[in-house]
């Protein structure tokens, strides 16, 4: 093509497809989380603290952008543009610092995290023990969450149910052999092992999974930023 290397137009239109790609899967995990059922049952229902939502509103909107950027990336590089290409490199650097930014932020307060996460579970602990409708699905989930992890209760274990423990009963039933993971409630071998541990260990697992997608964006948002703007350079020198 003329005036501009095919090589490198190429090159930043592929760069900006892949990350587009990346926006689209973004937006589409975003949504996913906010729209699953049992997910949103367990970390919005309570009184403690902030919606945890709020984050999940917050990663619909940033994989939008991400999404629009690339779009001006691709065109930029196939029509020659240098306004989309300028706004584009505008954009991706702002994201890049944005994501610098809440890394250091994520790893200043990561034990303040841990406290919020166990003031949430603590307070939600007490719908196990209610009966109204929100109640009942909090627990619905819980119970779903219990015999998929071999767990009982969140805090003080089969004891967090109070009059409610019958609902429960067969989620928390013990099915160790040895008895070492068991404890007795009101004559029944329950799981002595909270759930709590185990939404820690989920979260924690799921955080090392962000960090991971973090970084590999970031990878591309430099490649990104360095291809469109030698391409910007080298069509102003056209």
């Amino acid at each position: 093509m003329a005036g501009v290397s095919g090589c490198l137009k190429y090159s930043m239109f592929f760069f900006n497809f892949l990350f587009w790609i990346c926006g689209t899967l973004i937006l589409a995990l975003a949504i996913w989380v906010r729209v699953s059922k049992d997910g949103k049952e367990i970390i919005t229902s309570g009184d403690a603290g902030a919606n945890p939502l709020v984050a999940v509103n917050m990663l619909i909107a940033v994989g939008a952008i991400i999404m629009v950027l690339g779009f001006l990336g691709c065109c930029g590089a196939v029509k020659e543009s240098r306004c989309m290409l300028l706004l584009f490199f505008i954009g991706l650097l702002l994201i890049l610092l944005l994501q610098v930014a809440a890394g250091i932020l994520g790893a200043t307060f990561k034990s303040e995290y841990s406290r919020l996460l166990n003031e949430t579970l603590t307070e939600n602990a007490k719908l196990l023990t209610q009966t109204t409708d929100e109640a009942k699905e909090f627990q619905k989930a819980i119970i779903s969450f219990q015999k998929e992890f071999q767990c009982c209760g969140l805090v003080k274990g089969a004891q967090d149910w109070g009059n409610n423990f019958s609902e429960a009963q067969e989620s928390c039933k013990c099915t160790d052999t040895t008895g070492a993971q068991c404890s007795t409630y009101l004559g029944n071998e329950v799981n002595s092992q909270t759930c709590t541990s185990s939404i820690k260990h989920l979260f924690e697992k799921n955080i090392i999974i962000v960090i991971g997608i973090a970084f590999g964006l970031a990878v591309v948002e430099i490649l990104g930023l360095v291809f469109s703007m030698v391409l910007y350079c080298q069509i102003g020198s056209k």
